[in-house]
């Protein structure tokens, strides 16, 4: 899975943006504000969801501009677009060989998997920021994962809806949307346990280098009884009316990391151990993709080389190009990129 063309239009702070990438690592240099970042953000449109600033689509329109945008990606012979238009700056279209096609149709053509320095915090933010991350590295193995994650969510929150609506629902409306949530859930639940184990054993056979290596597991914040969610949700309509949302199902699920050296969850590790095991998270998974979908994804590293000491960014580079995987990265100098050597396309933005 790699891009040969990348266009964009009125995105951000581009105008007209036009990258032909011929080389394994695309590294994109320039000051701050340039834009080398909005650029990453482009290419995490191009798969499910917010991408990787979690932005209305409204605000990644340039200012001055048409008043909508477009991302137009070539990829293995075929032509994916995204973007909004002028008169629904909020309504996200998505267009595969000049088709219209759905968000959630994006994960059967992209792999993408990106790091950013707002991750830094995942491990000491709330359970929500890494369910996301989870369910990112799940979407890129498992397609269907964006479809039944979408379901779920629009069948919980109109559950939510009815038992806070201040009248007695219908409780035969409640069984539908119920038993919705149930055949999405644990869908979304095996296929979360099937990457973890996946993952895990792939940990074991992957070369982190430097990098610490984590352990990884799920956690239920609240466990249902014998695990029959549609049994747990009939009962616990009265508390969940009364909380004003559902409290137990695949949406409490958290990721825990673990330091397997000194044996410490990630959230006690310090910055640099944490920031070190998600690159061995990304590692491993990139192989496990390979693996998967006969394609290794695209990473999508923002200012990952600047917080490196020369050794263990030259570390990286190696196994990054170990991946085989197309790599963006961005960086203000050019010189944090010359360990890769000729597999890099050095790329000044701001000056294209």
């Amino acid at each position: 899975m790699t891009l040969s063309r990348l266009t964009l239009s009125d995105f951000r702070n581009h105008a007209a943006l036009d990258i032909r990438p011929v080389a394994q690592f695309i590294a994109l240099h320039g000051s701050n504000g340039a834009g080398k970042t909005n650029i990453l953000e482009a290419v995490s449109l191009l798969v499910p969801g917010r991408g990787l600033r979690r932005a209305a689509m409204s605000d990644m329109v340039r200012n001055e501009g048409s008043g909508g945008f477009a991302i137009v990606a070539h990829a293995g012979g075929n032509v994916i677009g995204t973007g909004v238009s002028a008169e629904q700056p909020e309504r996200r279209k998505v267009r595969v060989n000049e088709s219209n096609a759905t968000i959630n149709s994006l994960a059967e053509w992209l792999s993408v998997i990106w790091l950013t320095p707002a991750m830094d915090r995942l491990f000491a933010d709330g359970a929500a920021a890494r369910r996301r991350f989870l369910d990112r590295l799940v979407l890129a193995i498992n397609p269907g994962h964006a479809r039944h994650s979408s379901r779920y969510e629009k069948a919980m929150q109109q559950r939510n809806r009815l038992l806070a609506g201040g009248v007695a629902a219908d409780p035969l409306w409640l069984d539908a949307l119920e038993g919705q949530m149930v055949e999405s859930g644990n869908f979304i639940q095996a296929a979360r346990f099937w990457v973890i184990e996946a993952l895990s054993a792939q940990l074991l056979t992957t070369t982190s280098g430097p990098f610490a290596t984590p352990q990884i597991r799920l956690v239920d914040k609240v466990a249902t009884v014998d695990g029959d969610l549609a049994s747990a949700w009939r009962k616990g309509r009265n508390r969940d009316a009364a909380a004003g949302r559902t409290l137990l199902g695949p949406h409490r699920t958290d990721l825990e990391v673990l330091h397997s050296a000194s044996g410490r969850i990630a959230e006690q590790c310090s910055t640099g151990e944490q920031k070190a095991l998600l690159l061995s998270l990304i590692l491993a998974h990139a192989a496990l993709v390979t693996a998967q979908r006969d394609a290794p994804p695209i990473l999508l590293l923002d200012e990952v080389a600047a917080h490196l000491d020369p050794s263990r960014r030259a570390s990286l580079f190696g196994l990054l190009a170990d991946t085989g995987a197309q790599v963006w990265m961005t960086g203000t100098e050019p010189e944090l990129f010359k360990d890769i050597g000729p597999s890099a396309q050095l790329l000044p933005i701001g000056q294209i």
